[in-house]
């Protein structure tokens, strides 16, 4: 999302905005990892803003926040630089742990410091409990994460009861994405007599590619579930278009606003989810899907027999979230709600 809002013609356009990159990892391993390179990467990035801070006077600084973890002690020593400038900052929190963090009093301190006096902009007003001992409500702008539409005008799925319904679950392969809880489901749907194929695309972390055959090979479903590893671009796109039904039972404890169910929405998929973090806000049950709880695999093949049985229910389902997302969460919605919450924060300094 930060790419997105520095890409922005409609945010460069209304704002003077510098940019500075303060990640020092490249990939998702790398979090929450230290090591020499590490610091060396963050010393630099120190001296950037340092250096950004004597060049020019800025009316706010934006601040995609890390909450937890060794990037949060990173960040944290950014914000006192601000702060040490006498600047106003504003944090977009991308990330959740900030309740689960504060065991200690050294962490509430951090807290403390880190949300004195600053303006919070949350993915969804699920999420506020999170922060609630630190930021007061008036302190806090909610903007939903939007992503670009699609180009090419979408071609309607038309129900299919002849066809074996196309189960997608997209995203990295982890444990507590729901890997394991989906595979049970299929096993259950299996068992059900249940006509489906399952497709998984995603890159191997926790779960590798040898554990999760294992697991298919003794649930008896070679011929109900395929693995594809991950998939970018057309590739990507490609089993979006193709599949009946999106499903993402995750459990994953940094989980606040997934984008890819945002890219199931644009594709006209119902999606079956958890209430993980802001997802309640992404579906409105039983019009542009199913929220079901965490690690409970007969409630999820529960709802996917529902849909099996009910191509048209798909249909419909799918229909629904494809407005909803034209609605609210795209590029243009996220840019017009970012460029308020901005507006209205530099008016009040």
């Amino acid at each position: 999302m930060g790419q997105l809002i520095k890409e922005s013609q409609v945010v460069n356009t209304i704002f003077e905005a510098d940019y500075i990159n303060l990640a020092t990892a490249s990939s998702l391993t790398q979090f929450n990892k230290g090591g020499l390179s590490k610091i060396g990467t963050f010393l630099k990035i120190q001296w950037r803003v340092i250096n950004a801070l004597f060049a020019k006077s800025y009316d706010l600084c934006y601040l995609s926040f890390t909450t937890k973890g060794l990037g949060f002690y990173k960040d944290l020593l950014i914000v006192g630089t601000l702060k040490l400038f006498g600047k106003d900052v504003i944090y977009h929190l991308h990330n959740k742990g900030v309740h689960s963090n504060s065991g200690n009093k050294l962490n509430v301190l951090c807290y403390r410091f880190a949300f004195s006096k600053a303006k919070v902009i949350l993915l969804s007003p699920y999420l506020f409990q999170d922060i609630a001992e630190y930021v007061k409500e008036e302190q806090v702008f909610y903007c939903a994460n939007g992503i670009p539409d699609t180009e090419n005008k979408l071609i309607s799925k038309k129900p299919d009861k002849s066809s074996p319904c196309k189960i997608l679950f997209l995203s990295n392969m982890m444990v507590e994405k729901g890997v394991f809880v989906l595979l049970e489901a299929c096993r259950l749907l299996k068992d059900r007599g249940a006509r489906f194929e399952c497709h998984f695309v995603g890159d191997w972390l926790d779960v590798s590619e040898l554990d999760f055959q294992n697991k298919v090979t003794l649930y008896g479903l070679d011929d109900f579930v395929y693995a594809h590893g991950k998939k970018y671009g057309e590739k990507k796109e490609y089993f979006l278009d193709s599949s009946d039904v999106f499903v993402l039972p995750t459990y994953y404890h940094n989980e606040c606003f997934p984008l890819v169910l945002l890219e199931a929405m644009k594709h006209e998929l119902p999606i079956i989810s958890t209430p993980e973090g802001g997802i309640r806000d992404i579906i409105v049950e039983n019009e542009t899907g199913f929220v079901v709880p965490q690690k409970d695999a007969s409630a999820l093949a529960d709802k996917l027999e529902v849909l099996m049985k009910a191509p048209n229910l798909c249909s419909k389902l799918g229909r629904a979230g494809r407005k909803r997302f034209e609605s609210l969460y795209t590029l243009d919605s996220f840019e017009k709600n970012i460029v308020k919450i901005l507006r209205t924060s530099t008016q009040e300094n």
